[in-house]
């Protein structure tokens, strides 16, 4: 079974069941995505994918809501873009997107003001440095749930992490913010994959970044095998 739409003036048929975004990609249509991953479940929390939708109010996210027959689907829209630029505005704002290179092309696409949100509070929270195997950088964090899905049901099914606090104070926390060590975490380093932002990071590129050497590093490693071997 199969629908057939209309995006940006091109008529497609795409499988029953298949999403705006899908169907998007198979008339070679690019709609930016954030929170969207192919390894994990989406739930259109970044609203970067909005789209019109002719006969609909509000704009829809094309990652979740699927295509049906006859739809008439703009985006590139006056509408669209002034919602996207505005997402972005909010971003740049409150985030430190320094280490998210995907992100700040769609700031330069869109033409994103830097300084139209000022007085936002930014997100000034501590690297958190607990284990050998990544850091957590939370003021880099854009909240796409990537993490948090990649480690529960959609992967590990470690849950180790999750959401804690509520409104601007949600953040990406263990339970009770346990460190890693002392939390359910495998150190698979899954979470550090799907991560668009730079708030994890591989420990070792972390390091070379902040200027440590790899022979500097070897030590450091070397010296956490000796502590871990057993005495005699």
């Amino acid at each position: 079974m199969e629908v057939t739409l209309t995006i940006d003036g091109n008529t497609i048929s795409v499988p029953t069941g298949s999403t705006i975004l899908e169907a998007s990609q198979v008339c070679g249509i690019s709609i930016p995505t954030i929170c969207f991953h192919t390894a994990t479940t989406s739930n259109a929390l970044c609203r970067i994918c909005v789209v019109e939708i002719a006969g609909q109010r509000l704009l829809q996210p094309a990652c979740i809501v699927k295509a049906a027959e006859g739809m008439q689907i703009q985006t590139k829209s006056e509408r669209v873009f002034r919602a996207r630029r505005t997402i972005l505005e909010m971003l740049i704002s409150s985030v430190d997107l320094s280490d998210a290179p995907e992100i700040l092309a769609l700031v330069e696409e869109y033409g994103a003001a830097s300084d139209r949100f000022s007085n936002a509070i930014r997100r000034e929270i501590p690297i958190l440095d607990d284990n050998p195997m990544y850091i957590r950088d939370y003021s880099k964090c854009v909240l796409c749930w990537r993490c948090v899905q990649v480690c529960a049901e959609d992967a590990q099914y470690t849950y180790a992490i999750n959401f804690s606090g509520r409104g601007f104070l949600t953040q990406i926390a263990t339970f009770f913010d346990s460190t890693m060590p002392a939390s359910t975490c495998v150190f698979c380093g899954q979470c550090v994959a799907v991560c668009p932002s730079g708030a994890l990071k591989n420990k070792r590129e972390f390091l070379l970044e902040q200027g440590v050497t790899p022979d500097q590093i070897s030590t450091m490693n070397s010296g956490r095998k000796k502590r871990k071997t057993k005495p005699e």
